[in-house]
């Protein structure tokens, strides 16, 4: 009951927006090819979902985000809690690393298209370079932020170094990397937006820009919905796993 209570609260501030958009459509406020009505892109969602071309978009789409996010999240932790771990790695690494999340992606975007052309490979491997940072940086951070007593504990302990990174030192560092993964997430869909948009036949920007092209107004309010639910959804799987493996923390308030 409390869950549903917090629920309503989060849904007053976008179905107020949307009862205030579908009063300025009725009363002409607002120019229904700019903005279409609320109850006019729900029709439009209807039909894209009757005829099959928005799941088959999205399926396309949600494939590209997690291939990418799967090969950049992998990378983003394992580099990361090699460079916390150990100081020569970070000397070695970290530079880089820092060097090249400073670039912006939508200037390598060009690049990754010359080199690896319009197929799938540069749209994954952009979706994968943009995961990766958040989760290398906050897994990173994690590490560091161990408290030292409890490795003399463990060394106390007789604890291996496997044992170290698995019962010690991944526990400590969880809340980084649950933040991490949640920022790579969100990230990950923003790269898919900006490949789909750079060059694509298919996927939900894809959708966006053919029916920009044709000024089907609604079709890209849906696709912009269908960005903004899919993401929510997969933050909101990643709030749940933090409140399923964090719950030990008294101080935890997810």
């Amino acid at each position: 009951m409390k869950q549903l209570g917090k629920w309503w609260k989060g849904a007053v501030i976008p179905v107020s927006v949307l009862l205030l958009w579908q009063w300025a459509s009725w009363s002409g406020a607002a120019d229904p090819k700019l903005f279409p009505a609320p109850s006019s892109i729900f029709g439009d969602l209807y039909t894209m979902l009757l005829s099959g071309e928005l799941f088959y978009h999205i399926r396309i789409s949600v494939v590209r985000a997690a291939l990418g996010f799967l090969l950049g999240g992998s990378l983003g932790l394992l580099i990361g809690l090699l460079v916390g771990m150990y100081v020569k790695v970070e000397e070695l690494v970290d530079p880089t690393v820092q060097m090249l999340r400073t670039v912006p992606l939508l200037s390598i975007t060009p690049l990754f298209i010359l080199w690896f052309g319009f197929g799938e490979l540069s749209k994954v491997l952009l979706i994968a370079m943009g995961a990766f940072f958040p989760l290398y940086v906050n897994t990173f951070l994690g590490v560091r932020g161990v408290v030292k007593k409890l490795f003399d504990v463990a060394r106390v302990l007789e604890f291996s170094r496997y044992k170290q990174v698995t019962k010690l030192m991944l526990p400590a560092a969880l809340p980084n990397v649950l933040l991490g993964l949640r920022l790579s997430l969100s990230i990950a869909w923003l790269c898919l937006v900006v490949a789909e948009l750079m060059g694509a036949d298919s996927g939900v920007g894809y959708l966006i820009q053919d029916a920009r092209s044709y000024v089907r107004t609604g079709a890209v309010f849906v696709g912009i919905f269908v960005f903004a639910a899919v993401g929510k959804l997969a933050d909101s799987a990643v709030r749940l796993l933090e409140r399923r493996l964090l719950k030990w923390q008294d101080n935890y308030r997810g």
